[in-house]
């Protein structure tokens, strides 16, 4: 299978989903768009898409020009009945594509949080690999309406569209369950002055959050990249 992987911001990797693709011999091609990369026309040479997060907002089509165009490459995928995946970002611009709303600005939720799915999640062929709640990685402030067609498969305490499905496999997951205690702490470095102006009490006690939800979301955010790529045809 033949993966194209959109990145929107640096030091957003695949994380768990990489895993998963790795497992199952996936070839990757990876565009980084915010740095001009040229997106494809079509999803003709590919198999499914994924598109990463970023710091930027779905709608911000001045300073990042190629959004809207990889808004219609999504519905494109969709489409043809190829496995999509957006993830944070990513998830805004499923919601766009498909047509729903973005709603910019809202406050952050950050650090491992619980999410909980909805009663279609546990016939859902990716959500239904978690229990009905467990912890998670989240970092975003923006949020969507649900795409007309969607189906809801999850919420948490601050944001009631917190994951999507639309038809066979197009996913829109604002949570970041690809991101593992590794990428997390990759991020605790590389994002260290934005975290300590934001959220300076969660880094005083990084451990301590690592040790109460680190295993059981590092368990999740497998499971859910393992699940979602069994659906790429």
């Amino acid at each position: 299978m033949h993966v194209l992987v959109v990145q929107n911001y640096h030091n957003t990797g695949l994380g768990q989903v990489g895993t998963a693709l790795n497992e199952a011999n996936a070839s990757i091609d990876l565009r980084s768009a915010y740095l001009g990369e040229a997106l494809p026309s079509s999803h003709d040479d590919h198999d499914a898409i994924v598109v990463l997060g970023g710091d930027q907002n779905a709608l911000a089509d001045e300073e990042y020009p190629y959004l809207p165009q990889l808004a219609g490459l999504i519905k494109k995928f969709g489409d043809a009945d190829k496995a999509v995946l957006g993830i944070c970002l990513g998830s805004q611009l499923v919601a766009r594509g498909y047509g729903a709303t973005n709603i910019l600005g809202r406050p952050a939720e950050f650090g491992w949080q619980d999410v909980i799915c909805t009663a279609e999640a546990a016939s859902d062929p990716v959500l239904s690999a978690v229990e009905e709640r467990f912890p998670i990685f989240h970092w975003h402030s923006d949020t969507f309406t649900l795409p007309e067609q969607a189906t809801h498969l999850a919420l948490s305490q601050m944001t009631t569209n917190q994951a999507f499905r639309i038809g066979r496999a197009v996913y829109g997951i604002q949570f970041h369950f690809e991101a593992d205690t590794r990428l997390v702490d990759e991020w605790k470095h590389v994002f260290h002055d934005q975290i300590v102006e934001s959220y300076p009490d969660w880094l005083a006690n990084y451990a301590g959050n690592v040790a109460k939800d680190g295993a059981a979301a590092d368990a999740a955010g497998l499971a859910l990249a393992r699940a979602w790529v069994a659906l790429i045809g």
